[in-house]
């Protein structure tokens, strides 16, 4: 007798962090439930999955169309072509954030995360932003690593303390917080301007982009003023949570 066990490919998550079904996932949207993300089945959409979807795009969930096999390797039960996770943390509207510490007499100190892809970097600009006041921790919803049980890990906890806001463009938001009077501040090896020599002060957003491409075009030129950590070993550039912490620590301290 075969005693091998079905299934041989990934260890499939636990049930309690997704939800499956149009009817599951239509109850979760009508409690209020906090989505990380959808998937899709990429063919044999219905009309009901299509609704479903369109409710989805339209709360700024991100939504990814997948194959059948991806949704089999999440559960083997009757998933009806869509899967949700669950989100471990409550997103913040970014107007609320910027509005209240403003009412309470602060200058908000903000982190736009532009295209930061991998969880462990995420955690730790999210620790790193934490650690030093930060307000909020600015995310797009797609192009970005998921807040999930890695992301926490990574962050020590801190992204369960730190109010984290999820928006369709990152320039968009940019583009608000300049117009609220706040400063967005680019960190990139490409500028002639050491970080040691700004003199901002709060309010502002220090602004990461990805370790590969960095920051996009359309959001530096949002920037007020790009700055570069200096460095003196023969490496030429640090992990972007490593900069992250560096740079808010100097930003901070004025």
């Amino acid at each position: 007798m075969d005693s091998k066990p079905h299934y041989t490919g990934p260890k499939r998550p636990s049930e309690k962090t997704f939800v499956f079904g149009i009817h599951p996932l239509t109850e979760a949207l009508d409690l209020g439930k906090d989505l990380d993300s959808v998937l899709v089945i990429r063919s044999g959409s219905n009309d009901r999955i299509n609704q479903l979807v369109g409710r989805v795009r339209a709360m700024g969930i991100p939504i990814k169309m997948v194959p059948r096999q991806k949704l089999d390797a999440i559960t083997l039960k009757n998933h009806q072509g869509i899967v949700a996770f669950l989100s471990p943390i409550t997103y913040q509207p970014l107007e609320e954030i910027v509005l209240g510490a403003f009412e309470r007499g602060e200058a908000p100190v903000l982190v736009a995360a532009d295209g930061i892809t991998d969880v462990r970097n995420l955690g730790a600009i999210a620790r790193s932003a934490e650690c030093f006041g930060a307000h909020a921790l600015i995310i797009p919803e797609r192009g970005s690593a998921s807040i999930n049980d890695g992301a926490i890990k990574s962050s020590s906890g801190a992204l369960l303390r730190l109010p984290v806001c999820r928006v369709p463009r990152i320039a968009d938001a940019l583009e608000y917080l300049v117009n609220s009077g706040i400063s967005c501040i680019a960190l990139t090896e490409k500028s002639t301007t050491s970080l040691p020599k700004s003199k901002a002060v709060a309010p502002f957003c220090l602004v990461l982009g990805d370790e590969f491409e960095g920051i996009s075009p359309e959001i530096m030129d949002l920037c007020e003023q790009q700055l570069l950590i200096p460095m003196h070993g023969k490496i030429s550039s640090l992990n972007v949570s490593v900069s992250a912490g560096i740079a808010l620590y100097a930003l901070t301290q004025k």
